[in-house]
C-alpha cells in the first residue's frame, strides 16, 4: 500500500509516555496518531478487580514529585481523580536479623535505629560538613559509603534501591538514576544539609504542586489510561501495529507498520517520536548509525515478578507501612512486599489485606525466570515468616512476569544520553523519549510526555 496519509507528529509507543504525549498534541490542535504495537494503549499499566480486591499489573504507585503530574490530573478534570495514600505510606519498612524495623525518617531516630551501626551514627553527624565528590559517575555505593557509611548503604540506601529500581547501587550513578541527591551534594554540598536548605526554600505556586506525596488513581491507575485515551480520541490511536519502522523522507519521516490483517501501511509525518523501551529502537530506526544505535541500546534492565495477594481475612502482622524492603545483606529470596491495603481505599474487603511481592531484580535476574510453582513456593515461605502468617492460603494469587521491567541508568548513561542527543541533532523532527532518558517514574513519564509535546507544538 502507498502512503495514504499525512501528519504533523507520529508517536511510537502507546505507554504512558506516549500517551500525555498524544493528550497535550490533541488539546494543541496538532495532527497526529500514535502507534502502539500491543491490542490495549497503557504500556504495562492495567488494573484487575475481583472478588471485592483491586490490584494492579505494572506499577502500583508513583510520587507527586513534578507540577506536571498535578496539572494532567487537573487537566483531565473529573475523568480522573487522583488519590494521594493515607498516612501510612510514610512508614518504611526494612528488615535486620529476623524482624522489621522502621526507616528513620529524621535525624534524632536514624542515631536510635538498630538499623545502622554505632560509628556510622557518629559519622552521619558529620554528613554535613564533608566535601562534595568530585567523580561525576562515581557509583551509588561509592557515594554512600563516602558520606554516611557502609550501614547506611546496606540498610538504607540498597533497599531504597530496590524498591525503585531492583537495582544494584554499585553499577547505579547517582547523577543520572537519583539526580536530586547528586544535587543535593554538589549544589549544598551535603545530603543533610543540603536538603534542610531545599525545604525553606521559597516555592511558586506551581512548584508546590510537587508534594512528594504517594499517589494512585481511584478506582486504580488504569483509570487514568481510560481518561487519556477518551481525551485523544480512539481514532488517533492505531493498535495491534507489527513490525514499525521509520525512514527519513522529502518532507520528514515515513512510518510504516503491518496491521492486524498483515497489509503493510505507510505514513508520512513531519516529526516523529519514539517513546519505546530503548531495546525496541533498533528496529524502529534502521537508518540511524550503528555507532549511535549501539550506544543508545547500551541499557541494562532489571527482570522483575510480581505476586499479587489477595486476603479476605488478614491473619498475620498489622501492616501498618507502605511496605517492607529486604536489604541484599539479608540473603532473602524476595525483593520486598507493598502493603496497598494499607494506604489505598478499597483495595481489600473489610479486614483483608492486598499485598504485592517482588522477586528478581538486576542482581538476581534468574528468580523472575523460576515457574509459577516455584515462585510460589518461595513467596509461601517468606510470607508467612516476613509476615507471621501461620498458613497462606490466599484468595488471590497471581503472577506478572518483567523481562524489560526497570531501566538501570548506570555508567553508559552518559554515552546513551550524548548518542541521543546526536541522533537527533542529525535527523531534526526525530525525539528520542521513553524511559530510556529522564527518569523512570510515572511522575517522569508524565513530565517527559508534556515536555515533549510542547516541543513538536513548537515546531509544527
Amino acid at each position: 500500500m502507498e502512503a495514504n496519509d499525512n501528519y504533523q507528529a507520529i508517536v511510537i509507543g502507546g505507554g504512558l509516555t506516549g500517551l500525555v504525549i498524544g493528550f497535550y498534541l490533541k488539546k494543541a490542535g496538532i495532527n497526529f496518531r500514535i502507534i502502539e504495537k500491543s491490542n490495549r494503549p497503557g504500556g504495562v499499566i492495567q488494573t484487575f478487580k475481583e472478588e471485592g480486591f483491586t490490584y494492579e499489573a505494572g506499577p502500583n504507585t508513583a510520587v507527586l514529585s513534578h507540577p506536571e503530574v498535578k496539572e494532567l490530573f487537573e487537566a483531565l478534570g473529573d475523568a480522573c481523580e487522583l488519590e494521594i495514600a493515607d498516612e501510612e505510606a510514610k512508614r518504611r519498612l526494612i528488615w535486620k536479623d529476623g524482624q522489621w524495623h522502621a526507616l528513620p525518617s529524621g535525624l534524632i531516630e536514624g542515631v536510635t535505629t538498630p538499623l545502622f551501626s554505632f560509628s556510622d551514627k557518629i559519622k552521619l553527624l558529620g554528613e554535613p560538613f564533608r566535601k562534595p565528590g568530585d567523580n561525576p559517575h562515581e557509583p551509588l555505593s561509592g557515594m554512600v559509603k563516602r558520606r554516611m557509611g557502609q550501614s547506611f548503604l546496606d540498610y538504607a540506601v540498597d533497599p531504597f534501591i530496590l524498591g525503585i529500581y531492583a537495582g544494584d547501587p554499585d553499577y547505579l550513578i547517582p547523577k543520572y538514576a537519583l539526580p536530586k541527591l547528586y544535587n543535593l551534594e554538589q549544589n549544598y554540598g551535603s545530603f543533610i544539609g543540603g536538603a534542610i536548605k531545599k525545604r525553606k526554600e521559597p516555592k511558586d505556586e506551581r512548584e508546590q504542586k510537587a508534594t512528594r506525596d504517594v499517589f494512585s488513581v481511584k478506582g486504580g491507575l488504569e483509570n487514568l489510561i481510560h481518561a487519556l485515551v477518551d481525551a485523544i480520541g480512539e481514532e488517533n490511536i492505531i493498535l495491534n501495529a507489527g513490525d514499525v519502522t521509520v525512514n527519513p523522507s522529502e518532507d520528514g519521516y515515513e512510518v510504516s507498520y503491518r496491521n492486524k490483517q498483515k497489509e503493510k501501511i505507510h505514513l508520512k509525518s513531519r516529526q516523529v517520536v519514539s517513546a519505546t523501551g530503548s531495546y525496541e529502537i533498533p528496529g524502529i530506526l534502521p537508518f540511524v548509525s550503528k555507532e549511535l544505535i549501539h550506544a543508545i541500546n547500551n541499557l541494562k534492565y532489571a527482570r522483575v515478578a510480581e505476586m499479587s495477594l489477595g486476603f479476605k481475612n488478614w491473619g498475620g502482622m498489622e501492616l501498618n507501612a507502605f511496605g517492607g524492603l529486604v536489604p541484599s545483606k539479608e540473603n532473602r529470596q524476595i525483593l520486598g512486599a507493598l502493603f496497598l491495603s494499607s494506604f489505598l481505599k478499597n483495595r481489600a474487603p473489610e479486614g483483608g489485606a492486598m499485598i504485592s511481592v517482588f522477586t528478581g531484580g538486576y542482581r538476581k535476574p534468574d528468580m523472575a525466570k523460576l515457574t509459577d510453582e516455584e515462585l510460589t513456593q518461595i513467596v509461601e515461605k517468606e510470607v508467612k515468616e516476613m509476615l507471621k502468617l501461620d498458613s497462606f492460603n490466599p484468595d488471590i494469587l497471581r503472577i506478572f512476569r518483567y523481562e524489560y521491567a526497570i531501566p538501570q541508568y548506570g555508567a553508559g548513561s552518559l554515552e546513551r544520553l550524548e548518542a541521543v542527543k546526536k541522533t537527533q541533532q542529525q535527523y531534526p523532527g526525530l525525539i528520542i523519549a521513553g524511559n530510556l532518558r529522564d527518569g523512570i517514574g510515572m511522575a517522569d513519564r508524565i513530565k517527559q510526555g508534556y515536555e515533549v509535546a510542547q516541543e513538536i507544538s513548537k515546531l509544527a
